[in-house]
């Protein structure tokens, strides 16, 4: 009888997990990455004019001083959906914060200071054959703080590098990465 009964909760158990219409094992994956940026080569999310360290806007005192040192970027993905052909459905969101204080060919530090961030997310749905189709929209670069303001004529507005846009993408995944060969 001790066997019946464990033999019946084993696979009660197992029936139940995939019986599951929302939240299935492993729903939700990402990762996250933290990227530092050597003197001389800071990455430049396109919010202040590449001369920005110049006599006319202030030298080193210019008030538009968005070259990244910093970027604390991640990609998240979430399929909430078990079973049905929704399995197939995926939603997305890729945030990235930029932190420094720098002004090409005039001023280098190691700031921490909140520049600001960028996200897009989207949806997407599995086509089969490692293909997906997604509808990602990309938002107008949001600053931080202080910095959320006009600084001055070397300041070149919001749109960040790519400004605001909505696409429509074909992704193919190929090949695949087995731990230890």
């Amino acid at each position: 009888m001790k066997w019946f009964a464990l033999v019946c909760v084993m696979t009660c158990s197992a029936f139940g997990q995939s019986d599951r219409l929302f939240f299935p094992k492993n729903f939700i994956w990402g990762y996250g990455q933290f990227d530092v940026a050597p003197p001389h080569n800071e990455p430049d999310p396109n919010l202040c004019a590449a001369r920005a360290g110049a006599p006319q806007y202030g030298g080193v005192n210019a008030p538009c001083s968005m070259f990244a040192r910093y970027m604390l970027w991640g990609y998240v993905e979430v399929r909430p959906f078990a079973r049905t052909p929704l399995r197939r459905l995926l939603f997305f969101g890729e945030p990235r914060f930029l932190f420094g204080r720098n002004l090409p060919q005039t001023l280098y530090t190691a700031s921490m200071a909140g520049i600001g961030w960028e996200r897009t997310w989207g949806a997407g749905i599995e086509i089969g054959h490692g293909f997906e189709a997604r509808i990602t929209q990309h938002w107008l670069f949001q600053r931080f703080g202080a910095r959320d303001r006009y600084l001055g004529p070397a300041d070149l507005g919001p749109n960040g590098p790519w400004g605001r846009y909505t696409v429509i993408g074909l992704r193919k995944y190929f090949g695949y990465r087995k731990e230890g060969e």
